[in-house]
């Protein structure tokens, strides 16, 4: 376990009000911190596991009470997962084990934790984050978060409102699914250049352009901090903003998602 630095209040209240406990789940590391949902700032220190391999149910369940338990949180929590998530269950699984289709999340988590979990996709809960704190923050209309890592996560927005689970990194382009070539896994194991990974970039979102008509385009993902060095050379319709919250957007999204089911 390892504490990160971040903006911290002390004798942060256990639970209630507009607070809750926010945990990204991923292929290598759950974070958690405690997140003022009302300003999108965390107000202890994020903590972070490493996630255990294999990444079974019980073994991804047993980090997230530890941490829970850890931090002395008794409200509201949510939790990002890298899977289609439904109703609480998850419907696939990316980077973590196979064992987790048809798993309700929601309710392993919630008895782990002994408090209300809210479980959904990662994409989905960095995507709240940038539309109510970062940089969609205030825009109306079709607006499309995309995050460029191992795949290519998606999240779609109509006036603020979430579509969950839509997966447009697995759209079929030029007969591939299309993160197999665009995301940023696909630069460092093909050893790209950003020039020429940026053409692969253009040509998928150029596609999901001309689905969707969006408002705006959000780019993030690790790869967004060498923004300066891709996003100028596309070339589209749609206005492109880079992601603000970068590595806190998967838990501030996931503190939001608990209060608003609450």
């Amino acid at each position: 376990m390892t504490a990160e630095t971040a903006p911290a209040e002390p004798a942060a209240p256990t639970s209630g009000g507009d607070r809750a406990f926010g945990i990204d789940i991923g292929g290598s590391g759950i974070k958690g911190a405690l997140v003022d949902t009302t300003t999108g700032k965390l107000l202890t220190s994020r903590v972070r596991f490493d996630t255990p391999q294999p990444a079974t149910p019980a073994a991804v369940t047993g980090v997230v009470g530890r941490m829970v338990a850890d931090s002395g949180w008794t409200g509201p929590i949510g939790a990002t997962f890298p899977a289609i998530i439904s109703h609480g269950v998850a419907r696939s699984a990316a980077n973590v084990d196979h064992s987790w289709i048809g798993t309700d999340a929601d309710a392993l988590f919630t008895g782990a934790t002994h408090a209300q979990v809210t479980v959904l996709n990662d994409a989905d809960a960095a995507g709240l984050a940038e539309v109510r704190f970062g940089a969609a923050r205030g825009v109306k209309g079709v607006v499309m978060v995309l995050t460029f890592g191992t795949g290519i996560g998606s999240a779609l927005f109509i006036d603020g409102a979430l579509v969950p689970n839509t997966e447009l990194g697995h759209v079929e382009l030029d007969g591939h699914d299309a993160e197999d070539k665009a995301a940023a896994s696909a630069k460092d194991n093909e050893h790209l250049s950003y020039k020429h990974w940026a053409k692969r970039v253009q040509r998928y979102l150029s596609h999901i352009e001309a689905l969707f008509t969006p408002d705006l385009f959000v780019v993030g993902g690790g790869v967004s901090k060498d923004s300066a060095k891709w996003v100028p050379l596309l070339d589209l319709r749609t206005p492109v903003k880079v992601a603000e919250l970068l590595n806190n957007a998967g838990i501030v999204g996931a503190a939001m998602a608990a209060i608003e089911r609450n």
